[in-house]
């Protein structure tokens, strides 16, 4: 029997983004909350501090910052013909692990989606008919908004220190910035990075072909500034390690520099880490939560009692604890009845490696958001008529470190190892240089998650079972969008180049992205969605799914961390306006 602890107003699964921005929000409001993170605690200080916080070795390769498979784990096939196998060793993508979540590992790249993003059905069917859609692709309208959304992009780029240059402040196009974003309220809180020589030689190459290159908003901040916690930021000093690292230098954006240092001095705020939610239990009615189960590492069970469960987990975690805890139907592919584990998507990627001629290019002085972009074939900012696809991608050069483990670029037919290897290395590798394509990933039937049928973890639940693969909608995309860069890596008159566009099948050895988005969707019908507008469960009006990804209808050609941060705030201002002063479904 799990021993019963004192009752909470909230309780909070996972303390990431969403975790940590939800907990300062409704702990503001005068509520007693607590959060109850799987992983470890982590704190800038004494877990990223300069002196080691480079380790390529420990964080790069080894990956001390993410998930375990004993962890947890999951099963994956590419079609429902095949026997899911578990994975032994997360590769294709890569869940953090502990307090800040992905918040701590990302590269820092920071996008709003286009508004067209938000109706994506709606638009597509008037521009080109709704016979030109795949009859598998289930891609449906959000139910909220850009103008919407606008305000929530706009608090959660000022808690975060966002660097950028807009394009288009309150309708108004401006130079230097993305043409094709949606308005903005208010410039970026901090001006663009330095470009690097890269970065520099992508925009000239790319303006000579008649684009608009932009600066990459970046949660690398390029100044020291102080966000509205009062919590102050450090400059970025290029040092090359953002992906997969923490930065021991307060100047990338995350949980602990942003949100954790305010939070955690509030008295009515707790957190319980290493200790994982079973399951979000229910009354005898089904209909309301009455808290969560977790094990902590000792093994034992404990029911924390609350009034209201908000599920912030990565997005594949959320879409898993739903289907454990009986909250909405889960979805049948066959019938495409039900709702959990629909639409699930992920994000295409490619890019052309190339050798530069005589440029020393000095790729290690980098940050993981910098660069420079263009915009011209992301979402439906081009005519798709006669090209035989959906979606689209932004494209650039953004040179994130040139680690030397992971980052040493050689010509073809270089020896894998050996003299001739050692030479050609130290010859180029100052002079390769890689850009890329950065896709959108349509939702299909056939491309969902559920609990798998065989593998159980070592509590005896089933594991989750994912069924995924490219389809050729985005492989037409991604070949698209790979030659538009190939064009523009040609204007730099490489020694040689190499175009790689996204093939099939998808495979999960290969690391692409942790983009994984869908699963809990949020929706305007309850037939097709597992919340509503506002992130709440259809079926049980006290749980919200404010967490990762999991609630995108499918993805777009953008990172996702942006729009998370803004449904973040989006959702605790409808639970403290809207459902404190009257609990129950809000739509």
């Amino acid at each position: 029997m799990a021993r019963k602890l004192p009752r909470k107003d909230v309780v909070i699964v996972g303390l990431g983004w969403t975790g940590s921005i939800l907990a300062y929000e409704l702990a503001k409001q005068g509520l007693d909350v607590v959060a109850i993170e799987r992983g470890p605690w982590r704190d800038t200080a004494t877990d990223f501090p300069p002196g080691y916080a480079q380790d390529e070795l420990r964080y790069g390769v080894r990956l001390d910052l993410f998930l375990r498979p004993q962890q947890e784990t999951l099963t994956v096939r590419n079609n429902m013909t095949q026997t899911a196998l578990p994975i032994r060793r997360f590769s294709g993508f890569l869940p953090g692990n502990g307090v800040g979540g992905a918040g701590v590992h990302w590269n820092g790249q920071t996008w709003r989606f286009l508004p067209s993003d938000f109706n994506l059905r709606s638009h597509l069917e008037e521009r080109y008919g709704a016979d030109k859609i795949p009859a598998d692709m289930t891609i449906q309208d959000w139910p909220v908004t850009y103008d919407e959304l606008e305000p929530y992009y706009d608090r959660f780029e000022k808690l975060a220190g966002i660097s950028g240059k807009a394009g288009n402040l309150n309708g108004v196009k401006q130079a230097g910035g993305n043409p094709f974003e949606g308005w903005r309220s208010s410039e970026y809180p901090t001006p663009p990075l330095k470009q690097n020589y890269g970065s520099a030689l992508f925009a000239e190459a790319a303006t000579k072909l008649g684009y608009k290159p932009f600066p990459r908003p970046s949660g690398n901040i390029s100044e020291a500034y102080t966000n509205p916690l009062g919590v102050t930021m450090g400059q970025c000093t290029y040092c090359g390690f953002c992906e997969r690292f923490g930065c021991g230098n307060y100047a990338k954006a995350s949980p602990q520099v942003c949100v954790l240092p305010a939070l955690m001095r509030l008295p009515n705020f707790s957190v319980q880490t290493e200790s994982e939610v079973t399951r979000v239990n229910l009354d005898s009615t089904g209909k309301r939560a009455t808290g969560v189960t977790y094990v902590d590492t000792s093994g034992e069970e404990w029911e924390q009692p609350a009034d209201i469960v908000l599920v912030c987990a990565f997005s594949l975690f959320n879409v898993r604890l739903m289907l454990l805890s009986g909250i909405g139907k889960p979805y049948d592919p066959v019938t495409g009845k039900g709702v959990v584990g629909r639409n699930y998507a992920y994000q295409t990627t490619s890019g052309v490696s190339m050798i530069l001629k005589d440029k020393a290019l000095n790729s290690f002085i980098a940050t993981g958001s910098g660069g420079m972009m263009i915009d011209e074939f992301n979402g439906d900012n081009f005519d798709h008529k006669d090209l035989g696809f959906f979606g689209g991608g932004y494209m650039g050069s953004g040179q994130t470190g040139a680690r030397p483990i992971t980052t040493m670029p050689v010509p073809k037919g270089t020896p894998k190892w050996g003299a001739q290897w050692k030479k050609a290395a130290a010859e180029t590798y100052n002079s390769g240089y890689g850009i890329s394509t950065h896709g959108s990933s349509y939702s299909y039937r056939d491309c969902y998650l559920d609990l798998d049928p065989t593998y159980k973890d070592h509590l005896g639940r089933p594991l989750m079972r994912m069924t995924f693969d490219f389809k050729d909608n985005e492989i037409k995309m991604s070949q698209f969008l790979t030659d538009r860069l190939a064009e523009i890596a040609k204007a730099l008159d490489p020694v040689e180049m190499t175009a790689s566009p996204r093939k099939g099948p998808w495979n999960s050895t290969i690391y692409q992205t942790t983009h994984n988005t869908g699963g809990t969707v949020m929706g305007a019908d309850p037939e097709t969605s597992v919340v509503n507008r506002y992130c709440q469960s259809w079926d049980v009006s006290n749980v919200f799914v404010p967490g990762g990804a999991s609630v995108f209808p499918q993805n777009h050609g953008y990172n996702p961390t942006g729009t998370v941060g803004a449904l973040a705030y989006w959702t605790a201002d409808a639970i403290k306006n809207r459902y404190l002063k009257n609990p129950g479904p809000l739509v």
